[in-house]
């Protein structure tokens, strides 16, 4: 286990918990990783040349070692009739299923919900799709495709510009509204003593972020317009470029934070100015506004400017890049990174560090569990486990059913 593992671990709210994953890609390893950070024992079955996220190159190199942390591995062919016997003979003996795949694959498999349940009434099995069952269930869904129709990426991007946003959201948030269905069902389960089906989907998530803009009209009667052309709620609220071109995120966004910001910068004619007294006649003024602030706050430095924030307590933000944030004080000092080893690609074995699970519990971060697997890892202990010889499992093996 890491070493900053929560002081709790053996108490983990899930531990004990068995969770049998058909998933692959983001949304459907993403939801496995919340329940193994929970404590549950999260077996990933993967094909037998192993999970495609093991050998993606650019935006998606990261994905596998991200999000299948924490798992065991079991590689079986479920296109051969001896796999996926073996795949039901393990699911039946979970209390949690999970995949992500299109619909009615897992049907011709006898994976589903279903055909599961009938053998196992406790049995909770969690979908992550691309849509929830209507009009659309059969698209194929990316989360670039939820984005663009969802109205994400027309928000996210300039006016006649759509852009996604800069990660997963979708299939991460996705998949952890699915983890967040799983543990709502096993509360229920508790009750009732049965399991029961939960879906979640890339599209319903995203129309679920865009709710605000949706609402917006709703109460204004005006369409929301993309967040970089958009008429703030607050009068500053930016990116401000300042000395040797650096940029840095500074807000005040109260009428005190306001006067508090006027008096850290020594601008007292704007604090006195009557056009700008209240909030809103702040962000009907900033036009006029933001070039004065602009101009004034030029020729500071992006470090001066943020020790005075951080002391007079007014919200500002350095602008990061992602890879930075390995170096990060507070990451740091919270235990928010833990250690792990790659396991696939030209850096296998080699260490690095991944980001833990946002909460704590009983005040400590939850750790990270295992390693990320390596492929296939723990299949002969898994068959084992289910009573399969070492007889069955050489001919399982010689026969490709299993890696």
């Amino acid at each position: 286990m890491s070493d900053n593992l929560s002081k709790g671990a053996g108490n983990l709210p899930l531990k004990g918990l068995r969770v049998v994953e058909f998933t692959h890609m983001v949304m459907g390893p993403t939801c496995g990783l919340v329940l193994a950070d929970l404590g549950a024992e999260v077996i990933k079955v993967e094909p037998i040349d192993g999970d495609r996220t093991r050998h993606l190159l650019g935006a998606g190199a990261g994905f596998f070692p991200m999000f299948n942390r924490g798992k065991k591995s079991i590689a079986i062919d479920l296109h051969h009739p001896q796999g996926a016997a073996v795949a039901r003979r393990l699911a039946l003996g979970a209390d949690v299923v999970t995949e992500n795949f299109k619909p009615g694959t897992m049907t011709k498999y006898g994976l589903d919900y279903a055909s599961l349940s009938a053998e196992n009434e406790r049995l909770i099995y969690v979908s992550c799709k691309g849509f929830l069952p209507g009009p659309y269930e059969h698209r194929t869904a990316l989360d670039e495709v939820v984005q663009m129709m969802g109205g994400l990426a027309y928000m996210t991007g300039r006016p006649g510009d759509p852009l996604r946003a800069g990660s997963s959201v979708n299939d991460i948030m996705g998949g952890m509204f699915g983890a967040i269905g799983a543990l709502g069902a096993i509360v229920q389960r508790g009750i009732t003593g049965k399991g029961q089906e939960v879906q979640s989907a890339l599209f319903e998530n995203n129309v679920f972020l865009v709710g605000q803009h949706m609402l917006q009209y709703a109460i204004t009667g005006q369409p929301a317009a993309p967040m970089p052309d958009r008429i703030s709620a607050w009068a500053v609220y930016d990116v401000f470029t300042v000395q040797d071109g650096e940029q840095i995120f500074l807000a005040a966004v109260s009428d005190a934070q306001w006067r508090t910001f006027c008096d850290a910068l020594g601008f007292d004619d704007l604090k006195t100015d009557p056009r700008f007294a209240t909030n809103n006649d702040r962000v009907r003024q900033r036009p006029a506004m933001m070039p004065l602030l602009r101009e004034r706050l030029a020729a500071r430095s992006a470090a001066e400017l943020a020790a005075l924030f951080e002391r007079v307590g007014l919200p500002f933000a350095p602008i990061r890049k992602p890879e930075e944030l390995y170096d990060d004080p507070h990451l740091n000092a919270t235990g928010g990174l833990s250690d792990i080893h790659l396991t696939d690609g030209g850096r296998a074995g080699e260490a690095t560090r991944t980001t833990l699970l946002p909460f704590t519990l009983g005040g400590a971060r939850l750790g990270r569990g295992s390693e990320p697997p390596r492929m296939g890892h723990d299949t002969q202990a898994l068959l084992a486990e289910i009573g399969y010889t070492a007889s069955d499992i050489e001919g399982l093996r010689a026969a490709r059913a299993v890696g």
